[in-house]
């Protein structure tokens, strides 16, 4: 019952929006440029288009604003909510409320401060089921991903779903920064084998980091250098005849700098990496920030397709086939920087 109320209020929502829709306000934009802000941003909007009783207030938005405040918001929630987590009621993919959320929200990041721009659109595909594989890093929010997805929406009109580590659905952390669902309403994938090939049987355009957490994992000293690729994505494009379409980022490392990974202390929260930077000390004062990014000049130069070949390849073949592709996208990264595309 809660599923089809919450439904028909989206729909309701996002009918009204084509109307007039959700606009970013002066508030916003000094959210922007105010990074514990970012949080506010994507709650608001979603709120405009959900009813959520449980989600955050006015009052709280304000403590995030002031060092240390977000605790005290979340003290206050956690109270008002009865002592207990803010409940799941929204968990099926809406491409109206992800078109809304990239052209309402995303654009003026994407264009104001990723400053994120497509090179070689001309390898880009017109139409399609395929895989998106692309160097993944920052170890932060994916900005990468999700600022790639938006640009192929832009360029193409593509509905894009990211494959996205599990711990960014289920993570305590990340039911109380976003609301609970959040991922999943913009087209998130959980990163597991019978979700992927589930998505795989379905004709989709996914986007797939063949490094897994291990890119964002290597840290800043071993920047722009890839790590072992995956061998799934590429026995499942084979499975199902699904092109691999490779790109190259240029900016991701950047949108964390200077980061180690402490391997004691994320297993100690259980979390996919911690990322140890000076900006720590900002981020224990200001905890809404983790869903920020440094400013930088995101740069996707788009590679040409990766054919399938007639007949699905055991996993010794695929592994070499893999290895092949991070070694051509590693050439390509490394040719790019050398003519100080960074």
């Amino acid at each position: 019952m809660i599923h089809k109320i919450s439904d028909q209020f989206l729909s309701r929502k996002l009918k009204e929006a084509s109307f007039k829709g959700y606009k970013f306000s002066w508030f916003d934009w000094f959210c922007l440029y105010y990074p514990p802000g970012w949080l506010i941003i994507f709650n608001r909007h979603w709120q405009y288009y959900h009813s959520d009783p449980e989600g955050w207030n006015w009052l709280e938005y304000g403590l995030f604003l002031i060092p240390g405040g977000f605790y005290l918001a979340l003290l206050m929630r956690w109270l008002r909510l009865g002592c207990r987590p803010p409940q799941t009621e929204f968990s099926e993919f809406n491409p109206k409320y992800q078109q809304a959320f990239r052209e309402e929200v995303l654009a003026p990041i994407v264009k104001h401060y990723f400053r994120g721009e497509l090179q070689q659109v001309e390898n880009l595909p017109q139409t399609g089921s395929m895989i998106v594989a692309m160097n993944h890093a920052g170890m932060c929010f994916p900005w990468d991903f999700v600022t790639l997805g938006y640009l192929l929406s832009q360029a193409r009109g593509w509905v894009v779903q990211p494959l996205a580590g599990v711990s960014l659905f289920e993570h305590a952390w990340m039911i109380w920064w976003l609301p609970p669902g959040w991922l999943q309403v913009l087209g998130g994938i959980r990163a597991e084998l019978s979700d992927f090939e589930a998505v795989m049987q379905t004709g989709k355009i996914v986007l797939y980091a063949p490094e897994g957490l291990r890119g964002p994992l290597k840290g800043w000293s071993k920047r722009y250098q890839l790590e072992k690729f995956d061998v799934s994505f590429i026995q499942l494009s084979d499975r199902y005849q699904v092109p691999i379409l490779p790109v190259a980022c240029i900016g991701s490392e950047s949108l964390h700098p200077w980061t180690v990974n402490i391997k004691k202390l994320q297993r100690l929260f259980k979390l996919p990496f911690l990322p140890v930077s000076p900006l720590m000390f900002v981020l224990l004062l200001f905890p809404s920030m983790g869903v920020w990014a440094t400013r930088t000049r995101l740069h996707y130069f788009i590679q040409p397709v990766e054919k399938n070949s007639n007949s699905p390849k055991n996993r010794t073949v695929a592994y070499k086939h893999a290895q092949q592709l991070r070694e051509k996208l590693q050439i390509k990264i490394t040719q790019l920087l050398s003519n100080k595309f960074l």
